[in-house]
């Protein structure tokens, strides 16, 4: 059993958990059947470019209140290194987009779940940039990246919906969990989720959250399946912050009062992210566990989404009660 679970879901509406189930008479009596969500397939691009952290050994750093570091680049690194645990990240080659990432891997998952692209109701792309040129920062959002992929695809099925998602972090997480509904309201049979950044175009140079970024893409095929017992996606909750956390992300200039360039960078509380996932991760895990019905002994596997080792081996003490 894998439970799929996210730091952090920052726009919309908690779900509605959706069960179908019907009947189906056979020889010595009714069997129940449900219809479930499964994933059929999946597909990924890592880009070659690799950028360790030694790279950053010539970076100057600075505060966001505009000071500048006073340790060595070194000294970060290393402290960077042994909180987040990310030794190396994956930058997009001069010329591929979000979008072609995006492509790249839907094509892999269509071909790893023997998917025909003409069979899909629909194309969720969930991204926030847009496709993000280098080496200008400014993205481009039409048409929409899941339509440039659906072209790409060649795919010539109006019915087959191309539909954009911008959720901050969580966003693919929340594609999947759109997908499920509309498979489990039978709206949809074979949906594409697609997720791809590039994140590497719109950090913040002079910030040490520069070295959590990265690039790349990934795409998964979901299903509706018929069982007599429940099966697939199990269950899901999503949870909307705002108030002080509105702005926990957010676009802003340099941290470097110098820096030529006055555009806008993505810029992040780290520490305030943290300190708030701590405290309410692991009731959402619970939570979504007792919706499902299993507990954590049943677990084989848990996937976090949270650049930062730190925080996920606190988050599963709690979860685990270690």
């Amino acid at each position: 059993m894998l439970c799929a679970l996210n730091r952090l879901l920052r726009i919309g509406q908690q779900p509605i958990w959706f069960n179908v189930k019907y009947s189906v008479k056979k020889a010595g009596g009714t069997m129940e059947r449900q219809r479930n969500t499964i994933i059929t397939g999946s597909g990924s691009y890592i880009p070659t470019r690799r950028i360790l952290n030694e790279d950053f050994i010539h970076h100057v750093f600075y505060e966001q209140n505009g000071t500048r570091l006073a340790r060595p680049a070194a000294e970060t690194i290393e402290k960077f290194e042994k909180i987040t645990g990310i030794r190396e990240r994956r930058y997009a080659a001069e010329g591929l987009t979000a979008s072609d990432m995006g492509f790249f891997a839907a094509n892999e998952a269509l071909i790893s779940s023997m998917t025909e692209p003409e069979s899909l109701d629909y194309i969720i792309f969930a991204h926030n940039f847009g496709d993000v040129q280098a080496p200008n920062r400014k993205g481009e959002f039409i048409p929409a990246l899941s339509s440039r992929v659906k072209q790409s695809l060649n795919i010539r099925n109006v019915s087959s919906v191309a539909l954009d998602l911008p959720f901050g972090c969580a966003g693919w997480l929340q594609g999947v969990i759109f997908a499920d509904q509309l498979i489990q309201l039978g709206k949809a049979n074979k949906i594409m989720v697609i997720g791809a950044e590039t994140l590497s175009r719109v950090c913040a140079p002079h910030d040490r959250d520069s070295m959590i970024y990265a690039d790349g893409g990934g795409a998964m095929i979901l299903e509706a399946a018929e069982s007599e017992k429940r099966a697939g996606i199990l269950a899901s909750i999503a949870r909307s912050y705002n108030e002080d956390l509105t702005y926990v992300l957010k676009m802003d200039k340099s941290s470097n009062p110098d820096f030529a360039d006055d555009g806008l960078f993505l810029k992040m509380n780290g520490r305030k992210l943290y300190e708030n996932m701590l405290k309410k991760m692991p009731s959402l895990i619970e939570e979504v566990l007792n919706t499902a019905g299993i507990g954590v002994a049943d677990l084989d596997k848990i996937l976090i989404h949270q650049a930062n080792e730190k925080m996920d081996e606190a988050i599963l003490k709690q979860v685990f009660n270690a």
